[in-house]
């Protein structure tokens, strides 16, 4: 579940979302001025149409075309000026609207893109990636999908009633109480209904995140349910955010579908109540047909942008909670930031110094107590020990995935908090246990460890890890498309890809975290000896649970609890008899060193 729920900040989510326009402020205000020109165009259309109604009733009444015919054409010309204008108007508006918006979520995009690069590994540690996954795609999507209509309706709004108003008021003050009187009330009950229909879509977004969750995570462990029968509990643990998402949402779009249907019944009752008293006033106190006409069409128009804000808060709320969402996501802690001065070794040998080193993910947790040691360039380490014993943190601290709390850990004595990370990263070549593959051919997979490499040279990386041989067996070789995860290439074969992967790469510290744990012992002898061929010359670290594996070690930690407690060769170790032979002796009970 995701522990992130809402931004830190005080600003509203809109606010923060318009700041984003900045940049394009003088095309935003140039799609304001032309909506004004569209709006006061629309505005008015209803008083030629008023005026030439009067000039025909006049016709009728004098029975003569001349004069009031005359005058009938040239309102009925300007009315329909009017209209054409405000339809080309409002184009060039909602197209620049849309422009601004739409170059706005692809900057927002990036931002969230670089927002990904910046986060501590901890930040995925603790969040689902179904969750994540559902505040960059989904929230970014409802942004950019309602944006657009939401500026160009409430522009439209604004400008819409300022200008109606006036005109209703020029035309009848009394009328435009009467026609207005509901207004107050309908907009009470809309707020009323809108807010808690904001509460319910929040709910709605926050859920969909969960559900997002629990579908990556079970579906990317499937076998592990099958094969434990689990599939009950799953579908369980589904239909449980399932049903709370529909009934959320369910309650959120019926709260936001009554505020259409409710403003416009009022409207309705306006329009009876400006029917009745239009008459009466055209009967007694001299308000033409035509005026009353117009002053219809204008309670319409006022009451039309009312309704269209009603129909659009369910959208704009829906936005809201997707933006909150987002800014969340991007407020989010970053890692430390690289020194503005950064070091880096004159000469790079790839001696690695723990200097009395301190960690832990929590404040109230030490899980490594004062590790000192250093590893001499060149030289092969082995890092071994039970479960939890926080070899893989070592890694983890090295590369500076986490700080240490106390120490330092320096590279050719400079200290790796001085060196700005990408560069420091630049450093090591990485294996781990779980492969990463992607979409597309062997080739471009093994490249990505040198993206300049040659074909030449990616089929040499090949070879040296083993892996051309069965390469050029699949359809196609080099170029056999991988499917997503490389579902179609089995779990040995995957690691010999990531292995020729870091060859490729060449790097002057390697880390093997059980790097050849998913292959068979016939192909896990060849990786070795190609990996001792390459480790010549560099300083590596090995995480290995087999210990057949890092018998040539030059070093040998021994970690448990977080601290060194063994160090030495395989040789010394053994001799000395203590946790690393009753380790080893566990795994080889029939060995002439266990005897």
């Amino acid at each position: 579940m995701s522990r992130i729920k809402r931004s830190r900040r005080p600003e509203s989510p809109y606010k923060r979302l318009f700041a984003l326009m900045k940049k394009r402020k003088g095309s935003l205000i140039f799609a304001v001025i032309v909506l004004l020109i569209a709006s006061v165009a629309n505005g008015l259309a209803p008083l030629f149409t008023g005026l030439a109604t009067n000039e025909m009733a006049a016709i009728f009444a004098q029975s003569s075309f001349t004069g009031y015919g005359k005058r009938f054409l040239t309102f009925i010309i300007i009315m329909l000026c009017c209209y054409a204008l405000n339809g080309i108007f409002t184009y060039i508006g909602t197209w620049t609207i849309v422009r601004v918006t739409e170059n706005t979520i692809y900057e927002l995009r990036k931002e969230i893109e670089a927002k990904l690069s910046r986060l501590p590994l901890n930040y995925y540690d603790t969040n689902t990636y179904g969750d994540i996954l559902s505040r960059v795609t989904n929230d970014v999507d409802t942004i950019s999908s309602s944006l657009q209509q939401s500026i160009y309706q409430v522009v439209n709004a604004v400008f819409t009633l300022v200008f109606v108003l006036s005109v209703m008021l020029s035309i009848s003050g009394i009328l435009t109480l009467v026609g207005l009187i509901i207004i107050p009330f309908a907009m009470y009950g809309s707020a009323r209904i809108a807010k808690k229909a904001q509460k319910k879509i929040n709910k709605q977004m926050d859920d969909t995140g969960k559900l997002n969750g629990i579908v990556e995570e079970y579906y990317g462990g499937h076998n592990v349910v099958s094969v434990f029968g689990r599939e009950e509990t799953v579908i369980d643990n589904f239909e449980e955010i399932n049903n709370d998402l529909y009934e959320n949402s369910r309650d959120g779009q019926y709260l936001s579908g009554t505020l259409m249907p409710i403003m416009q019944n009022m409207t309705n009752f306006g329009y009876a109540l400006v029917a009745i008293f239009g008459a009466i006033l055209g009967i007694v106190g001299g308000l033409s047909i035509g005026m009353i006409q117009s002053f219809t069409m204008y309670l319409r128009q006022f009451s039309q942008p009312l309704t269209q804000v009603m129909q659009l808060s369910n959208i704009m709320q829906q936005t809201s909670a997707a933006s909150e969402r987002i800014f969340a996501f991007l407020d989010e802690e970053e890692e430390v930031k690289d020194v503005a001065d950064p070091k880096f070794p004159v000469k790079l040998q790839g001696d690695v110094k723990f200097d009395h080193i301190k960690f832990g993910y929590l404040p109230h947790q030490t899980l490594i107590h004062d590790l000192d040691i250093e590893i001499g360039a060149g030289e092969k380490t082995a890092i071994v020990g039970p479960t939890g014993a926080g070899k893989t943190t070592l890694v983890n601290l090295i590369m500076r995935f986490y700080d240490v709390r106390e120490g330092s850990i320096k590279i050719d004595g400079v200290d790796i908090r001085k060196m700005e990370r990408r560069r420091l990263r630049e450093i090591f070549g990485m294996v781990l246990q779980d492969t990463w593959l992607y979409s597309g051919t062997i080739m471009e997979n093994i490249r990505y460890g040198k993206l300049d490499a040659t074909d030449e040279e990616v089929i040499e990386a090949a070879k040296k890890a083993r892996a051309d041989e069965f390469i050029r067996m699949l359809p196609g070789g080099y170029n056999f498309e991988l499917h997503e995860g490389a579902s179609n290439i089995a779990q040995g074969q995957r690691q010999l890809l990531t292995i020729a992967r870091a060859m490729l790469n060449d790097p002057p510290v390697m880390i093997l975290d059980e790097a050849t744990s998913s292959v068979d012992t016939r192909t896990e002898v060849m990786i070795q000896e190609a990996m001792n061929e390459m480790m010549k010359g560099r300083t590596s670290f090995v995480i290995a649970h087999r210990l057949s594996t890092i018998k040539d070690a030059e070093n040998i930690l021994y970690m448990q609890d977080g601290d060194i407690l063994e160090v030495g060769n395989h040789e010394t170790l053994m001799a000395k008899n203590g946790l690393y032979a009753k380790l080893y002796n566990s795994q080889f009970p029939d060995s002439e060193e266990s005897a």
